[in-house]
């Protein structure tokens, strides 16, 4: 299996606050991969340097065999890489297909937007349902999902997901993660940046845990047990 992402040695600064240390991971094509640790421990500002939002004060990122660090954010997901941030981000005044399609943005993706489209109300038939309807008018659940639809509008290889369950109710959390799960299976790459533990382990295939800027702990899913995990995760 091939590399699709590697991140080396990210030094990353809010100021002169330094926010991630010395941060190297790698994702194999058409894995699941997670990003696991507590609130403030760097996940997010790992993400942001990889989408291209964050400058990173040195270390790379590549994408294959291409150098994409300091990229524009338009130009890495021309490429192939997609988000859905934390909490969801919706436009809430415009409606649930003029979100969709705020994602295919970029010349590849326009090209495609309409089976794109497609292919987003078939993984979501509430979205097609609530086509018309303002994004800010549907509950949580449904603007992550409207969320996880606007970043495969770009007909990504490999989308990240930010702290995809937080807020939001147990079965809501469950019927996401199987979309998740589907994606995958359908040759998606998939980044899980999550907090919850459990459920990271569950799903992934090699977990990395961030503690304090720092990835402090790596392996195989199957190789990490919880406790290991627990105490990389509060610095035992």
């Amino acid at each position: 299996m091939s590399t699709l992402l590697r991140v080396e040695n990210i030094d990353a600064f809010y100021g002169d606050f330094q926010a991630v240390q010395h941060a190297s991971f790698d994702v194999e094509e058409y894995k699941i991969v997670s990003v696991i640790g507590t609130n403030g421990a760097g996940k997010t500002t790992l993400m942001k340097v990889i989408g291209g939002t964050l400058g990173a004060r040195s270390g790379k990122v590549w994408f294959e065999d291409t150098d994409i660090t300091g990229w524009p954010p338009h130009k890495i997901v021309d490429l192939g890489i997609s988000q859905v941030p934390e909490g969801g981000m919706v436009f809430g005044r415009m409606s649930v297909k003029d979100n969709l399609i705020m994602g295919s943005y970029t010349p590849k993706a326009r090209k495609g937007a309409k089976a794109a489209l497609e292919r987003v109300y078939e993984l979501f038939p509430m979205l097609k349902e609530k086509a018309d309807q303002a994004s800010g008018s549907l509950s949580g659940g449904q603007r992550q999902m409207v969320a996880i639809g606007r970043a495969l509008m770009s007909n990504p290889r490999l989308i990240f997901f930010d702290e995809i369950s937080l807020g939001l109710a147990p079965t809501v959390i469950k019927d996401i993660y199987a979309r998740i799960k589907q994606l995958n299976s359908e040759g998606i790459t998939i980044i899980l940046v999550e907090q919850d533990v459990k459920r990271s382990l569950r799903t992934c295939e090699t977990a990395y845990v961030m503690l304090k800027g720092k990835v402090v702990l790596s392996g195989k899913s199957s190789d990490l047990t919880e406790e290991a995990v627990g105490k990389a995760y509060f610095g035992m």
